[in-house]
């Protein structure tokens, strides 16, 4: 299965971090080249603790901004 995830920018390619966030749940954070944005992407998880993360599943559900010009 594949799945697009709409982004503000071209997201940078390899780097990226899992974790899970207070409010959204298990997320993947990543830059974007070219702009100084780092977007966490709610990640879906077999797990029933995080179920009530389900809607949220492959969406951005936060966009930080950072200083700088962007992630090469």
């Amino acid at each position: 299965k594949t799945l697009m995830v709409n982004y503000a920018k071209i997201p940078h390619p390899g780097r990226g971090a899992n974790f899970v966030h207070p409010e959204f749940g298990p997320v993947w954070s990543t830059g974007h080249l070219g702009d100084a944005v780092v977007s966490l992407i709610s990640t879906a998880s077999d797990d029933p603790k995080f179920a009530k993360y389900k809607a949220n599943n492959w969406k951005v559900v936060q966009e930080l901004k950072m200083p700088g010009a962007g992630n090469l």
